[in-house]
């Protein structure tokens, strides 16, 4: 790559994702594939939900990324450079946060996880001042 090319990010760091503000999820609601296709929710699901604080919401991403155009391993690391060559959207865009009724804390170092809005965890995040809040991106237009 070259050097003066921008590397985007979507990783936030010691910040939680609240549900959109047009949600109308009143709990988590694990989403399910449609025919024989996992949608990108289903996906990006069973990533953070298996795998609490492991992952970044970069490794999320690219992941669902490369396993919806069948990459090798052998083919990750350019891929993933071309991929975040230009800008991604963040999981404040994810169904996950703006449907199905899940929060997405990300950890100091950027590693992630769920929590469902109608759980204790999720209102610990959102009363504890030491921690940013964002919310998902609305479904709908104001």
């Amino acid at each position: 790559m070259n050097k003066k090319e921008k590397v985007h990010t979507t990783n936030y760091l010691n910040t939680f994702i609240e549900v959109a503000e047009d949600s109308t999820a009143t709990e988590g609601k694990v989403p399910q594939a449609k025919g024989d296709n996992k949608t990108v929710a289903e996906m990006q699901y069973q990533l953070i939900a298996a795998h609490p604080y492991k992952y970044t919401s970069d490794d999320v991403l690219f992941q669902v990324y490369a396993d919806r155009n069948d990459l090798t391993r052998s083919e990750y690391k350019a891929a993933r450079e071309q991929f975040f060559s230009k800008g991604q959207a963040c999981l404040r865009a994810s169904p996950l946060t703006k449907k199905a009724g899940f929060g997405i804390h990300a950890d100091e170092e950027g590693k992630i996880a769920l929590y469902a809005v109608n759980s204790p965890e999720y209102n610990t995040f959102v009363k504890d001042p030491a921690v940013k809040k964002v919310k998902a991106m609305r479904s709908a237009k104001k």
